[in-house]
């Protein structure tokens, strides 16, 4: 596999990331164990960079699987939180959960925030900055679906890394499109700042459609890796076969007819509308009529971020 430098922050990365998302409590909610695996594998296999988050519940098994293996790669997470407290509390979170003296990327997580996320967080920023100062995170940056996030970020001597939403079909880009994100990810990269990608099977509805969204993301100029969510050690053996050059789909039973939905249960709906403020791409719409949320299945990425949001545990995957 290609190895690059993400921008300026010297930290070298493979090209395949492993997206931590898709085996946590927000999407298969897979046993500990199986997720342990699964990154194990990564690791084993030469994949020396995980992307994570503190929404993910997922450093448990990124933890043990560094234990295991004695393999420490790069490992990138990320917050939701406003103010410093919170971040503090999150990067400490981060520490004592993976069981590291350092992370070497702490992300803003921001995927459907504009730009005013960088004057709303302003603390958080302070915060990942002292961190920075002390060693304890190596580079900091933003995860966004915005255009205009993404090409601020481009400006900003205190972002080092972003990671935008990119895919072949557009999907979840928000301000803008393919072109405009394309222009925004050369923008950055020329500006010294690492780039790494998400999204681009968007959210594993372009699954069968692999080889175009991979390649398609792959021939981005400007980006330094690409982040995809895996669930079982034969998917981490396909990819990293396929980023090395040695596609074979004979190996690939589990990427094969992909499919995953979320759905609305509306008898246990209480037409609160939480899920809808917390959804990155405004895929959830309310009926006026009935008082009931619903998800607008060609606009939801899968991310499952919507699903904690329910307090009535009426959003399941189907």
């Amino acid at each position: 596999m290609r190895v690059n430098v993400l921008g300026n922050t010297g930290i070298k990365v493979t090209e395949l990331c492993l997206g931590a998302l898709p085996m946590g409590p927000l999407q298969k909610n897979m046993p500990l164990q199986d997720c342990i695996r699964v990154v194990e594998t990564a690791l084993i296999r030469g994949i020396t960079f995980i992307d994570t988050a503190q929404m993910y519940q997922t450093y448990a098994p990124i933890r043990k699987a560094l234990k295991t293996t004695g393999i420490r790669p790069v490992i990138a997470s990320k917050s939701t939180a406003p103010d410093y407290e919170g971040m503090e509390k999150a990067i400490e979170e981060a520490l004592e959960q993976l069981d590291v003296h350092y992370v070497d990327i702490f992300l803003l997580h921001a995927a459907r925030m504009g730009t005013e996320v960088f004057d709303a967080r302003a603390g958080a920023i302070e915060c990942m900055k002292d961190y920075k100062a002390k060693g304890i995170i190596r580079a900091m940056g933003i995860s966004t679906h915005d255009v205009k996030v993404a090409r601020l970020a481009a400006t900003r001597q205190d972002m080092d890394i972003v990671f935008p939403i990119i895919n072949k079909a557009g999907t979840g880009i928000i301000n803008g499109n393919i072109e405009d994100m394309k222009k925004a990810i050369m923008d950055n990269h020329a500006a010294g700042k690492g780039v790494y990608l998400m999204k681009v099977l968007a959210g594993g509805n372009l699954i069968n459609d692999y080889m175009a969204s991979v390649d398609f993301a792959r021939d981005i100029g400007g980006c330094h890796s690409i982040a995809i969510g895996m669930v079982s050690p034969q998917e981490v053996n396909f990819n990293v076969d396929y980023f090395s050059g040695n596609y074979d789909p004979g190996k690939t039973p589990t990427v094969k007819g992909y499919s995953k939905r979320y759905k609305i249960f509306t008898n246990l709906c209480k037409g609160c509308k939480a899920c809808i403020a917390v959804c990155p791409n405004y895929a959830i719409e309310f009926d006026e009529e009935n008082k009931k949320a619903y998800i607008n299945d060609e606009k939801c990425l899968t991310c499952g971020y919507c699903n904690p949001a329910c307090g009535e545990f009426a959003i399941r995957t189907i």
